[in-house]
Formats: structure tokens, sequence, C-alpha cells
């Protein structure tokens, strides 16, 4: 049976995929969840230096001293980076690879090219202001204004967000993969949250080189806010149960 590694997106540790280890393991799957250096409990291994790479190296790190393989490798949304970058270094250890909410980026693109211009501007203001120019401060977490990304959540999901999520090492948004032969030759899953998979195909459809690593993928449905794990965790488990299942 495939192991599952679950990597979460940014200010998150491990304790984010709680819920949904915990069904997945009920359901006879082998589960490590990953807390990547600079966040949550390794809030004070990170250093100015700590960005993609280092993230990359957590991840392949858990897989090979767990001798891993047959893997079905879990990103949530700003872990689309460090897991591509973990695909492409271990290709012979992944089955799949899943984006939730998410997906992987073209070769040379950071997490913060991605965002608006206005929030790449407010993330580069707060980090300076906030962050000792190095950190990514945590998210108010207040539906007003992000009621479409909080969507599912109570106000005790929003409550534990606030008091349990870390900032962000800052260059793991701001460093992009170099991909010379393009994505991980991996089969790649997508599960869309915030977007349907109708809107994806049609990103994908659109020429754009932005949106090109869309094109082909395994797309699935589960509609909710941002943070599946918190606000559908039992979906979620089985949907990614179902892709380990393969």
């Amino acid at each position: 049976m495939a192991a599952l590694v679950l990597v979460p997106g940014f200010w998150l540790g491990a304790w984010a995929w709680e819920d949904v280890a915990r069904e997945l393991r009920s359901a006879g799957h082998e589960v490590h969840t990953v807390t990547l250096t600079g966040l949550a409990e390794r809030a004070g291994e990170a250093g100015p230096g700590t960005g993609v790479q280092a993230h990359i190296a957590d991840i392949v790190r858990v897989i090979e001293d767990h001798g891993l393989q047959d893997v079905v490798l879990v990103g949530h949304s700003g872990a689309n980076v460090p897991v591509t970058g973990a695909a492409a270094r271990i290709p012979g250890r992944i089955a799949r690879l899943v984006f939730v909410d998410t997906a992987p980026l073209p070769s040379g693109m950071a997490v913060i090219d991605f965002n608006h211009p206005a929030t790449q501007e407010r993330w580069r203001k707060e980090v300076a202001e906030e962050g000792d120019g190095q950190w990514l401060p945590v998210p108010p977490f207040e539906r007003t204004g992000d009621a479409h990304d909080l969507a599912g959540l109570t106000d005790e999901h929003l409550a534990r967000l606030r008091e349990r999520c870390t900032p962000q090492p800052f260059a793991t948004a701001t460093e992009g993969l170099d991909l010379p032969h393009g994505l991980p030759a991996v089969p790649s899953s997508l599960v869309a949250c915030t977007f349907t998979p109708g809107q994806l195909r049609e990103l994908a459809a659109s020429g754009s080189p932005l949106f090109a690593p869309l094109a082909g993928m395994d797309l699935h449905h589960l509609p909710t806010g941002h943070w599946p794990m918190f606000s559908r965790p039992v979906e979620l488990a089985m949907t990614l149960g179902g892709l380990a299942d393969r």
C-alpha cells in the first residue's frame, strides 16, 4: 500500500493534518505528516537563508529516512513548490503528487509571483515592518474581506489558526524552482476547493504559460474554502485515500 506524506501550506505545521491523518490511518493507510523548517515546533530552526531548498530537503529526508516507496506526496497551498521540488529530486520514490487547492508553478515562478500585485506589495510591507525583513506574518484569519477562502471554517477553527500558526520564512515565498526539464514525470492530481474543475480546465486551455501545468491534470472537486483539512477533513481524507488506493 502506498504511503501518504502530507505537507502543510504557509504558516502551518504537521498539526494541521491531525484530523485528516486520523481518518486515513483508521482506513489502514500509512501516513507521515511534515513540519517544515521554521514552522510550528520547528520555528526556532530557521535562519535568514531558510528557503525553498531547505523545505525540499525536509520532505526528501522524511521519505528517505522512513525508507518510503510508492509515496503519495500531498502539498497544500504554498507547499506546491517544495513538493514539486522533492518529486523532481526523488521521482523514483513518488507514485503520485497531489495538490490541495493549489497547483504546480512554471519553472522559475515563486509563490509571491502568482499573487495579485496588491498582495505582493502588502506581503513585502508586512515582512519589512512586522517580520524583521525575513518573516511573512500570520494572516488575521478574519472573515471580513476573506470569506471565500475561509468558507466552511467555524469560529473555533479560526481561533485555532490564530493561536497555532507561525510566521512563514519569507524566502519560501520569493524563491522559485529551476525546472529545465519541466515538471516531474510523475502522475499528478489536484483537489480543487475554491475553484471548480471546469474553471481550471478553462484556465489550462487559455494558452497562458501561467496555467500550462494544469493541462491534463487529474482533477477532483471538494467544494469548501482554502483550508479543507479543517473545514472538511473527512471528505479530504476520503479523496486522498482514494488516490492512494489507485
